[in-house]
């Protein structure tokens, strides 16, 4: 299989920081296998990928101030949460369902992201509910800046609000409601669509009729853009833009980010019945954890040995997890019956 390069240039990430983003990308890609492998061993209930995302993920992590920021994250969003602090025994412990899990004790669903510490907001099950609510927060940064209540320039607070969803929930009326709140406010607001061409089965050119997601947001009076969401440099430096007009006060950005779903949607479903293995193959020479390795290889950022060790520590640190997450005990049966929300 002929990897397609990656062509754009005009990063000025440091050597240090393409190799933490490779790092994440290349353990978000062991830790997703993992929990297919896991669930067609039937140990886990349920499982929703990040695989074919993970270069548009990454991008928008190191693009805003991490752990500060507001982020309302999806389902989708493996990859991302890592670049933030989750750490893979997080994330499988809510595959698991332990009664430690971070975000509710077990009794969320896998994949609802949130933490607290890193001013991740919890999302629902309804796709696209996220969208005003992070339009929400970008007004109430915006309120506190203008009232005086928090400076600006200062980097110990929330400058700005990112929500990602796919592009098949921009169908929803959440997301309208949520696109025109940040434009009439001129919200310190950036929605990164990632665009991998499939809402479940559904393909893209029946969910809109114009061509790109991004050619929507003069409608809502916001910047749009839209990126390769396969090739993470070109994808950074789209969403550093989008960071620094949010920090300047000029207003909410729509990024569209291309990519293309190569698992299944989910556990639950069977892609073989709405798309042909020979699409699946071709999307492959576009996997953007490859593209990016190829890229470094080739720019002698990363050697053939320094590889090999990246992902023989990931898969050290992703089956520590898995054991880690499996001696973990379960809720009681008990809590069942006690509250919802858990406040960590």
């Amino acid at each position: 299989m002929q990897i397609e390069p990656i062509t754009h240039r005009n990063t000025q990430l440091s050597q240090q920081t393409l190799l933490e983003m490779y790092w994440h990308m290349q353990l978000s890609r062991r830790l997703d296998e993992r929990a297919w492998a896991i669930h067609r061993q039937g140990r886990i209930a349920f499982h929703i990928s990040a695989i074919g995302h993970e270069a548009a993920q990454v991008a928008a992590a190191y693009a805003i101030h991490r752990g500060v920021d507001f982020v309302a994250p999806y389902y989708r969003d493996l990859t991302l949460m890592l670049a933030l602090g989750m750490s893979p025994v997080d994330f499988l412990m809510s595959l698991f369902g332990k009664r430690d899990e971070i975000g509710s004790g077990g009794r969320q669903m896998p994949s609802h992201f949130n933490n607290r510490a890193l001013n991740v907001v919890s999302t629902s099950a309804v796709v696209a509910t996220q969208v005003p609510q992070a339009a929400g927060l970008a007004f109430a940064i915006q309120y506190k800046q203008r009232c005086g209540l928090v400076d600006p320039n200062d980097t110990t607070q929330p400058r700005l609000a990112l929500t990602c969803l796919g592009e098949g929930s921009t169908s929803q009326g959440e997301w309208h409601e949520g696109m025109n709140w940040a434009g009439v406010h001129k919200l310190p607001f950036i929605c990164l669509v990632q665009n991998n061409v499939y809402a479940i089965s559904m393909r893209v050119d029946q969910q809109m009729a114009v061509r790109n997601v991004a050619d929507r947001a003069p409608a809502y009076g916001v910047h749009g853009i839209t990126v390769d969401g396969t090739d993470v440099l070109a994808m950074y430096d789209a969403m550093s833009e989008a960071v620094q007009r949010a920090y300047r006060g000029e207003g909410a950005t729509l990024v569209e980010a291309k990519c293309y779903r190569i698992t299944p949607h989910s556990s639950d479903d069977d892609d073989r019945t709405y798309r042909s293995r020979e699409e699946v193959e071709q999307a492959k020479t576009r996997d953007p954890l490859l593209r990016f390795r190829q890229f470094l290889l080739q720019e002698s950022i990363l050697t053939d040995s320094s590889f090999q060790e990246y992902d023989e520590r990931a898969k050290a640190i992703v089956e520590q997890a898995q054991i880690d997450a499996e001696a973990a005990p379960y809720p009681d049966a008990a809590d069942a019956a006690g509250a919802v929300y858990k406040s960590n």
